[in-house]
């Protein structure tokens, strides 16, 4: 399930945990909207009992999101940094080889988001 909407006052949680067990079991949450419409510690319930499979979230309900939040250390959770610009495709792909390379390869990866400024 993707969340694209825009926010208003009355949509906040509205990604509830009575909606998140409409979800198939095994589901993807993606959250790109607003983080106030997702209900944070509905999706950390549904994670752990095993209903969905994985969250990825580029907004979120606290920014930047508190070191200590169970989110960072969640093993189905990704954290996006919410940044947009437009990617020239064949750059984006010659990054991303490159990181292929340098993981295959057991050296430093570039452009890693740094979890201790925030995001």
């Amino acid at each position: 399930m993707r969340d694209k909407a825009r926010q208003e006052r009355e949509e906040a949680g509205i990604l509830s945990a009575e909606l998140l067990g409409w979800l198939p079991r095994g589901a993807c949450l993606v959250n790109a909207a607003r983080g106030q419409h997702l209900d944070e510690a509905a999706l950390l319930v549904a994670l752990d009992e095993g209903r969905l499979a994985g969250a990825v979230l580029d907004v979120l309900a606290t920014e930047p999101l508190p070191p200590d939040s169970p989110l960072w250390a969640h093993p189905a959770v990704r954290i996006t940094p919410h940044v947009s610009s437009i990617t020239d495709v064949p750059n984006g792909a010659a990054q991303i080889a490159d990181n292929y390379r340098r993981l295959l390869a057991g050296r430093p990866l570039v452009n890693v988001a740094d979890r201790s400024a925030g995001y």
